[in-house]
């Protein structure tokens, strides 16, 4: 939700087989069967569902659920992508806990911890600057998440007087567990120490009041990386594709440098300073990235189900699993359509863990021997032999 630009999409209806244009416009399907175009598909992503918006997931390891079911084929099927995206049914046990993370305790229910219904006792001071109001015009809203939305706003005075910006504004309301506090807290901690890089949302100051948190970052006006690939009909051209990778491993090369794994990379959290064709990309939204040291592993699950990596759901993982996202970031510029589908969550991780991306079908075989191989490398199952960042990096430097 960083610097999110984009404006809440209008309710979709996913009663035909309609794709969405980045605006949320409907555009009727083609009735053809060609399915190398983000036009043409099948009607499977269409049956989810009532829409359900992609949210972090925290849950015990389900591998020894997955495993314990019957293989599934070798590669998944290519589903292309529509606007938004075909919701997933979240898994009863993702839910739950996520529920007990934020505290959406059930009346009934026994809180866990210092997870009080309604955030009683909690202490909800972070040491913020108070004059939030005094610095800042807080002006018309432009996104919103689960626990927060974001604003424009413009300086009031000094040098940067009308100069506009973009507030996240977090409500201590929906601040109702110890963890969601130290996640607010985290996230700040976190910006303040990634300063400098240019493909890095700008961090101003974060300040506090009695009702909310504000967390003031440059205003990136260009839009998703997803909406650009939907304006694209879904294909890179491996020239571009390389364009938007060298900033994407640039800026998560320099995060893992300082120590961060940002633990949620997808196309909707990287924006576009401008409208402008070559305009700079930004990384957004660490809400749940963490500090990590180089020997350290982390164990709690978190991410976006379509880019999760294989060692999340073992609940033992470092910056490689950044470098997984990437991959399937990859993939996706490359061919328009996702390397792992499936209609629930549950599904979606079982082919993660298990399949294999395919690169059989359409536009693979016209790419180059390089390209596949790059995808390869950073769709590797094992962390230990998966690219790193810099790695990735430096072989785009050294090719050009």
């Amino acid at each position: 939700m960083g610097g999110c630009t984009s404006k809440p999409s209008p309710e979709p209806n996913y009663s035909n087989n309609d794709l969405y244009a980045p605006d949320g416009t409907a555009i009727p399907a083609k009735a053809n069967n060609e399915d190398n175009s983000l036009e043409n598909k099948s009607k499977e992503g269409a049956e989810v569902g009532k829409k359900s918006p992609f949210f972090p997931f925290y849950s015990p390891s389900p591998a020894h659920y997955f495993f314990s079911k019957k293989s599934p084929a070798n590669s998944t099927p290519r589903r292309f992508f529509k606007r938004p995206f075909p919701p997933p049914s979240p898994a009863k046990h993702i839910r739950a806990v996520l529920a007990r993370r934020h505290g959406s305790v059930k009346p009934n229910a026994i809180p866990e911890g210092n997870e009080l219904e309604g955030g009683g006792g909690l202490d909800k001071s972070f040491g913020f600057s108070k004059n939030f109001g005094n610095k800042y015009e807080l002006g018309e809203e432009v996104g919103r998440g689960h626990f927060g939305y974001t604003c424009k706003a413009k300086f009031k005075k000094g040098e940067l007087k009308g100069q506009e910006v973009a507030v996240k504004v977090i409500p201590k309301a929906k601040m109702s567990t110890t963890i969601a506090i130290e996640d607010v807290r985290r996230e700040v901690k976190i910006l303040r120490a990634l300063t400098g890089h240019e493909n890095l949302v700008k961090f101003y100051d974060a300040y506090e009041d009695h009702e909310n948190v504000y967390i003031v970052m440059e205003l990136c006006e260009g839009g998703e990386l997803l909406d650009r690939i939907l304006l694209r009909g879904g294909k890179y051209t491996e020239d571009d594709a390389r364009a938007v990778l060298t900033q994407i491993l640039k800026v998560v090369a320099f995060c893992h440098l300082q120590g961060v794994v940002h633990r949620d990379l997808k196309p909707e959290n990287f924006l576009f300073m401008s409208k402008d064709e070559n305009a700079q990309l930004k990384a957004i939204d660490f809400g749940l990235s963490d500090f990590v040291k180089p020997d350290e592993r982390l164990n709690d699950i978190v991410g976006s189900a379509y880019y999760v990596a294989p060692e999340v759901l073992h609940r033992s993982y470092s910056t490689e699993a950044d470098v997984w996202s990437i991959g399937v970031i990859s993939y996706i510029l490359l061919c328009g359509s996702r390397p792992f589908w499936a209609r629930t969550e549950s599904g979606i991780f079982r082919a993660v863990l298990k399949a294999d991306p395919g690169f059989e079908e359409q536009p693979w075989p016209t790419l180059s021997s390089e390209a596949k191989d790059f995808v390869k490398r950073l769709l590797n199952k094992d962390p230990r032999k998966r690219m790193t960042a810099a790695q990735a990096l430096g072989e785009f430097l050294v090719s050009t």
